[in-house]
Formats: C-alpha cells, structure tokens, sequence
C-alpha cells in the first residue's frame, strides 16, 4: 500500500509539469519544447496515477492527485512566472493541501 501512494505523490509531482509546459509552449521560441514537455509529463503523471489506483480508490487517488497538481502548479506560477498572489489565494491552496492530508489520513 505505502508504494501506491509514493506513485501517487509522483503522480501529482509530474502532473505539475504538464500546465507549465503549456506555459512554456505560449512563447514562440520555446513552443515544441514546451508541448513536448506537457504530452511527456501529462503521460507520465497518468502512469503512476494508473499504478496507484490499483490499491488507492479512484476518488481517493482523483483528489490527491489533482490537489498536488493545483497547489504544485499554483507555487510554480507564483515563483518563477510572476503569477499574481495574495493571502486569499494562499489560504486556498492550503486548504488544498489540507484537504489532501485529510484524504490521506483517511483512508
């Protein structure tokens, strides 16, 4: 069981990589690179979230994969694409994160 997660946590790690190569894809210098980057990681993160919901149920994995992803994705934005933030939008990612803590204490 404990290998299920660690897939799922690097589900949601690689599921981070797919918004952010969209983003790099936005820019005309760095658009195939940053598609690739998002078809790659986007299958990758599909992968393990297929090997974690193997013993993870499907809403269980959904959710934590998805709140890793958000929060992971809303951080990058922040620090590296001069993304817009506040302490509003912060209270929301850890209530994210606290969401996905309590579905892992959960199960």
């Amino acid at each position: 069981m404990a290998m299920s997660w660690i897939y799922l946590v690097v589900a949601g790690i690689l599921e981070i990589g797919w918004p952010v190569g969209l983003k790099l894809a936005q820019s005309p210098a760095t658009r195939w690179q940053g598609i690739a980057m998002a078809v790659l990681l986007m299958a990758a993160s599909g992968v393990f979230l297929w090997l974690a919901q193997r013993q993870i149920p499907i809403g269980t994995a959904y959710a934590v994969w998805t709140g890793i992803g958000a929060s992971g994705t809303f951080l990058v934005g922040v620090l590296f694409f001069g993304d817009p933030s506040s302490l509003m939008r912060y209270l929301g990612v850890l209530l994210i994160i606290a969401g996905v803590v309590t579905l892992k204490l959960a199960h």
